[in-house]
């Protein structure tokens, strides 16, 4: 049954069960620096429910927030997914089956390497930093960067599967 705004029962329940599994596997592997699976079901939420996939993003976000504090910190978590959401938004929707799974393991690869990046402009308002600060914050960080960026493509090679499962339960879902 769909609601006027267009989301259905079960999506509301998808995008919950999303949202939560994104959030105990970040803490499920929090002895990685870096190493999580979130570009792996933000990328693959966004191929099979593209905008609707915020849901899930700010499911997560706020789980974080709720349960580790709403601090400085937590606020370039309110955009910093929604730059890899918003990086797949812009991939064609079909691409060659091949090249898929290349391309959603370099975008999460460069959404990890870029990290520190997207999340200097608040840290440098919110802290009061220079420029110059910003870009020494950003240096210090960008090894970590790295590890995020390895971490990403690595576990990427998950989203073409999760892509499928994703769309199998929908269309098992509507029968």
């Amino acid at each position: 049954m769909a609601s006027k705004r267009g989301i259905t029962i079960r999506e509301i329940a998808v995008f919950a069960m999303l949202g939560a599994m994104m959030y105990v596997s970040d803490f499920a592997l929090e002895a990685l620096p870096n190493i999580h699976l979130l570009g792996v079901f933000i990328a693959a939420s966004t191929v099979v429910y593209r905008w609707k996939a915020l849901y899930p993003i700010y499911i997560y976000v706020f789980l974080y927030g709720i349960t580790m504090g709403f601090g400085v910190w937590w606020v370039p978590y309110l955009y910093v997914w929604t730059v890899l959401w918003g990086a797949v938004m812009l991939l064609p929707k079909k691409m060659p089956k091949w090249l898929a799974p290349i391309v959603y393991c370099v975008v999460c690869a460069l959404h990890g390497l870029s990290f520190g990046i997207i999340y200097a402009p608040a840290q440098a308002l919110l802290m009061g930093f220079t420029f110059e600060q910003t870009l020494a914050w950003i240096g210090i960080g960008f090894s970590f960067d790295i590890t995020h960026a390895i971490g990403n493509l690595c576990l990427g090679v998950l989203i073409v599967p999760m892509i499928h499962t994703l769309r199998l339960a929908s269309k098992r879902s509507n029968k």
